[in-house]
């Protein structure tokens, strides 16, 4: 990791949509506690920004472009840490993935491209670990609260049975809010990779694509509707699945096996019972959020009302063949998409260099990079709840 430089977090993207709100959240609860910066193309853009949100006026600004390599070099060698929020990172991404790695810089984004993901680990995970960067994919909606929830709840239960729980389920009881402009763009230019690269399928149909050549169970099928006889209610496809179950297979990889070499693991959305509950679960598998004419363009994104009315809720449901169960939510107070996932990205950032100061360099997800660690910051600043039912 770098020593001395300027800045202890640069925020990449600030003039965006999601980069103003990560960079508003860190003037808000931090203001110049923290020695941060915004980076974008535009100082005058950024310079905008920073006054409408009510940084303080000494707010660093530096001018980074992902067509100049050159430059991001010049930001990352500045900066202990870099939040990029400038998306989709398979078309913006890579050349600061690179440098962040060679310079030993720690990084966090919030990919929910798997298929990229991939191409960076194989590309950059060992130059990570021997620059000593911290390089951690997935840190807002995709995939924090599921990928934490998953190690919440395992280790309540290696403290509660002396042994991991082999099935777990996440459902997704309520979720208030719209996705983010930049997912849906990522999950275009994936549609398009994919059409020009083929091969990329095997990638995102394997959950264990992301699980440096583990290949556990068959896993549960996810893609259509059922009556989930434990929880006696209906289930639909949850259509952030396809990302968090790779990132949880993947932690566990990373740590060891520790949720069991026979873990299994999937994502839906509860739709409540009977045959009410049946038409919605098949409403909500028929239709697609993420593509349509109402859905937002990157840059653009719901009023401040709306991120602050939105909400989630997710359960997570862990069981073995001895009939051992246990239950666990994960809570969180704004929309996922915006609001929470601006918090859980800058407290991810603030977790790495503050709090990890053992975590040696490679390319992580959240749980075996951060844990606890990060569990206690969200509760204490990012309005997430993390608890046993």
């Amino acid at each position: 990791m770098p020593t001395q430089v300027p800045f202890d977090v640069v925020i990449y993207g600030a003039s965006g949509f999601t980069g103003r709100l990560v960079a508003e959240y860190m003037s808000q609860q931090y203001d110049r506690s923290v020695n941060w910066a915004m980076a974008g193309r535009s100082a005058t853009k950024l310079a905008a920004v920073r006054d409408e949100i009510g940084a303080a006026k000494d707010t660093p600004l530096v001018v980074a472009d992902a067509s100049d390599p050159a430059s991001l070099r010049a930001m990352v060698a500045n900066a202990r840490c870099v939040i990029t929020t400038v998306g989709p990172y398979q078309l913006y991404g890579s050349d600061l993935v690179a440098a962040c790695a060679e310079l030993g810089t720690d990084y966090v984004d919030l990919s929910g491209e798997p298929a990229w993901m991939h191409e960076m680990i194989t590309k950059y995970h060992d130059a990570a670990v021997k620059s000593g960067a911290r390089i951690v994919h997935s840190c807002g909606f995709d995939s924090i609260p599921f990928d934490l929830g998953v190690y919440f709840l395992e280790q309540a239960a290696l403290e509660k049975f002396g042994k991991p729980l082999p099935r777990v389920r996440g459902r997704v009881r309520s979720m208030n809010g719209e996705f983010s402009g930049g997912t849906a763009a990522s999950l275009t230019a994936t549609m398009t990779a994919l059409g020009e690269n083929p091969a990329l399928l095997a990638i995102l149909t394997n959950p264990f694509a992301l699980a440096n050549g583990f290949t556990g169970p068959q896993q549960p099928a996810d893609n259509k509707v059922y009556e989930d006889e434990l929880l006696g209610q209906w289930v639909a496809p949850f259509i952030m699945a396809a990302i968090n179950t790779k990132n949880v297979h993947r932690s566990n990889a990373l740590l060891g096996q520790r949720y069991g070499a026979d873990f299994q693991y999937d994502e839906m959305m509860l739709t409540g019972s009977g045959e009410q509950g049946k038409a919605i679960a098949d409403i909500v598998a028929s239709s697609n959020p993420l593509v349509g004419d109402d859905v937002p363009k990157p840059g653009e994104g719901p009023s401040k009302a709306s991120r602050e009315a939105g909400n989630y809720d997710v359960l997570f449901v862990g069981t073995n063949n001895n009939g051992d169960e246990l239950r666990a939510s994960v809570t969180g107070d704004l929309d996922p998409g915006y609001g929470s996932t601006s918090k859980m990205i800058a407290e991810s950032a603030l977790c790495l260099i503050h709090d990890c100061p053992e975590l040696k360099g490679g390319i992580y997800t959240p749980a075996p990079a951060m844990g606890e660690k990060l569990i206690t910051r969200l509760v204490a600043h990012a309005g997430m709840t993390f608890s046993l039912e």
